[in-house]
């Protein structure tokens, strides 16, 4: 998976990147889960310092999150929203229904390490990116353990 340019929400003036509509997402999600007998228990824009829309929903019983990145149409499921702790899931029946409206994301894509290599004193990005330099600057100081982390975060 390539990163793409200001997903995660940081840029400089020259390379920003594009918004999502949240209103849309949230309207999915209902239509989702409502054709499913879930619901949604409750939908947040992102706010300082998230990068991610965030609803929280009730499946048969099960309560977890659908998250859409604020910038691009990158969907993820997770079990629990924590600050700078996400524990990303897999849900085969709403991976497949968001997936029309979404890039839908496999808990194992989500979960492979971030790869820095260090050279010059600096940490370098492996992982295939397109990410601006004030991205790169935030990676460096967060130091993400995994793709997740880059997509979904809490950084200021």
């Amino acid at each position: 998976m390539k990163l793409p340019n200001g997903i995660t929400g940081f840029y400089n003036s020259e390379n920003k990147p594009p918004n999502v509509d949240g209103k849309h997402f949230n309207q999915v999600c209902v239509t989702a889960l409502s054709r499913l007998g879930g619901e949604v228990l409750m939908f947040k824009e992102p706010q300082y310092p998230t990068n991610f829309y965030d609803a929280k929903v009730k499946l048969r019983n099960r309560i977890f999150h659908i998250l859409l990145n604020e910038h691009y149409p990158y969907v993820a499921f997770a079990s629990a929203v924590e600050y700078e702790k996400i524990r990303f899931i897999d849900d085969a029946e709403l991976f497949k229904r968001l997936s029309s409206f979404y890039h839908a994301l496999h808990s194992s894509e989500l979960n492979l390490p971030v790869i820095l290599r260090q050279a010059s004193k600096k940490d370098i990005l492996q992982n295939d990116n397109d990410l601006n330099q004030a991205e790169l600057e935030q990676i460096a100081y967060w130091k993400p353990k995994i793709i997740g982390e880059i997509i979904f975060n809490f950084w200021d």
